[in-house]
C-alpha cells in the first residue's frame, strides 16, 4: 500500500538537511596550511586573531599574500594591532570567485572590507577597488590610495561558492589609514575579575604573583576560567595546604594562552593546554559540550561554564562553578569498582581522594578524545544512512 507523500517528502528533507549541515563551515588556517608558500600570511592571521573572525563569517573573500609579498609588509615593523588593520583590509566581506572577478558590472566595483567593519576606518579607507583590466587582468587597490591599483590577481587557492574564496594577489594593498599607529587595547585582567564577581580569585592571582603571567599573555590571546567568590572561599582550606609553587600552578591552570570564544569552545572539543603546561607537567584538561552546556574535565573533577564575564578579543573570561583541580596536584577521582570476587576483601576508597599529591599521573586523555572523535564520526555517517534507509523504505514498501 503506498505511503502518504508528505511522509516521503519529510524523509527526503531530513536526508538533505543531514548532508548539508556542515557545508558552510570553513577554517582559513586549515585551508592555508595546504599551501606552505602562504605560511607567513597564515601565521599572522592567527597572531592578529583575524582567523577566528574570518571563520565566524558566512560570506568572505581573503586576498592572500605569499611569503615573498608578506616579507615586504613585515619589513615595515608594524605593531600587531596595526598589522591587524592592514590584513583586515585584505579580507572582503563579500564573495568574489574567479568567475565573478571577470564579470564585474562596468568593469569596476568598490567593496567593503573587515577594516571598514571595525568602525575605525575613516571615510572610504575601509573599501577596496576591484577593476577588470584589459587582457584578462584584475587589479586591486585601497580606496584611500589616490586611485592606485597596487596589486593584481594571481590565482585562486580555494573557492567554496558564496561561502569563502581565497585569492592570491601579487602584493599588499597600501593604505595610510590602515598603517597608522594603533594603540593596544587596555585590558587589565585582575581589575576585570575584581569587578565581575571574581575578586577572591583575582586576589589569589596577585598574592601569588601569577597575575603577571596572565597579563603577559593578553596581547597574544587569553582565555580565563574564573571560579566565583563563594567557590574560592569554600576551597580555601585545601588551597592553604599547597606549597607556593603548587599554588601558582593551580592558578595558571585556569588560563589558556589563546582566545577561545564560547562558540569556538563548543566546536573544538578536546584536550587543551594551559598556562601551567610545562614539558612533562601537562596540566591539561578536556573541553566537552552537551548542546549549550560546556564542561571542563580533568582526571579529578568536572566543572561547568556558568557565564561570560567579558568577551573582548583578545581576552575572554568565563565563570565556572568549581575550582579546576589538575591531576598533577590532586588525586584522580576513584573509578567505580566491580564487585569483589567472593572470598576477597574489597578495598574501600580513602577519604583523601582529592587531597594534594606530589605524584604525577602519566596517563593521558588521548584515548578518551579519540573515542569522542570516533563517536562524532560515526554519528555523521549513521545519521544520513538512517534517513536514506527511511527513504528507501517509503519508496519500495
Amino acid at each position: 500500500m503506498p505511503r502518504p507523500l508528505p511522509l516521503l517528502t519529510l524523509a527526503i528533507s531530513l536526508v538533505l538537511l543531514a548532508s548539508t549541515t556542515t557545508v558552510n563551515a570553513h577554517n582559513i588556517t586549515r585551508i592555508l596550511a595546504k599551501h606552505p608558500q602562504f605560511s607567513t600570511f597564515n601565521h599572522y592571521l592567527t597572531v592578529t586573531h583575524l582567523a577566528a573572525e574570518i571563520n565566524r563569517r558566512q560570506t568572505i573573500t581573503v586576498l592572500a599574500l605569499d611569503n615573498a609579498a608578506m616579507s615586504s609588509l613585515i619589513s615595515k615593523q608594524l605593531s600587531v594591532y596595526t598589522l591587524r588593520n592592514v590584513l583586515s583590509l585584505h579580507v572582503l566581506v563579500d564573495y568574489f570567485g574567479t568567475r565573478k572577478l571577470h564579470q564585474i558590472t562596468n568593469g569596476t566595483e568598490v567593496t567593503a572590507t573587515m577594516f571598514q567593519a571595525t568602525g575605525s576606518a575613516p571615510g572610504a579607507s575601509g573599501y577596496v577597488n576591484i577593476t577588470d583590466l584589459n587582457g584578462g587582468k584584475v587589479a586591486f587597490g585601497a580606496e584611500d590610495n589616490d586611485g592606485k591599483l597596487d596589486a593584481v590577481y594571481v590565482k585562486s587557492l580555494e573557492e567554496i561558492p558564496y561561502n569563502i574564496s581565497i585569492l592570491q594577489i601579487s602584493q599588499p594593498l597600501n593604505s595610510a589609514e590602515a598603517e597608522a599607529p594603533t594603540a593596544a587595547p587596555t585590558l587589565n585582567v585582575t581589575a576585570i575579575l575584581s569587578n565581575q564577581g571574581c575578586k577572591a580569585f583575582s586576589d589569589l592571582l596577585i598574592a601569588s604573583g601569577a597575575h603577571t603571567t596572565f597579563e603577559e599573555n593578553v596581547d597574544g590571546g587569553l582565555t580565563v576560567f574564573c571560579p566565583t567568590d563563594p567557590v574560592i572561599n569554600g576551597f580555601m582550606p585545601k588551597y592553604k595546604n599547597l606549597t607556593a609553587p603548587q599554588k601558582v600552578s593551580l592558578l595558571l591552570y585556569h588560563g589558556i594562552p589563546i582566545y577561545q570564544s564560547l562558540q569556538m569552545l563548543k566546536t573544538s572539543n578536546g584536550i587543551m593546554n594551559t598556562l601551567a603546561t610545562n614539558g612533562a607537567n601537562k596540566y591539561d584538561f578536556t573541553v566537552q559540550n552537551d548542546g549549550e552546556v560546556v564542561t571542563l574535565e580533568t582526571k579529578v573533577m568536572t566543572a561547568t561554564i556558568t557565564g561570560t564575564v567579558k568577551d573582548e578579543e583578545p581576552l575572554v573570561v568565563y565563570k565556572v562553578n568549581k575550582v579546576l583541580l589538575p591531576r598533577e596536584l590532586f588525586k584522580a577521582a576513584p573509578e567505580k569498582k566491580a564487585p569483589a570476587p567472593k572470598g576477597e576483601k574489597e578495598v574501600a576508597d580513602g577519604p583523601n581522594a582529592d587531597a594534594p599529591s606530589d605524584e604525577s599521573n602519566d596517563q593521558t586523555a588521548d584515548n578518551d578524545n579519540g573515542v569522542n572523535k570516533m563517536g562524532c564520526g560515526r554519528l555523521a555517517v549513521v545519521a544520513p544512512s538512517f534517513f536514506f534507509g527511511v527513504v528507501m523504505f517509503f519508496l519500495f514498501e
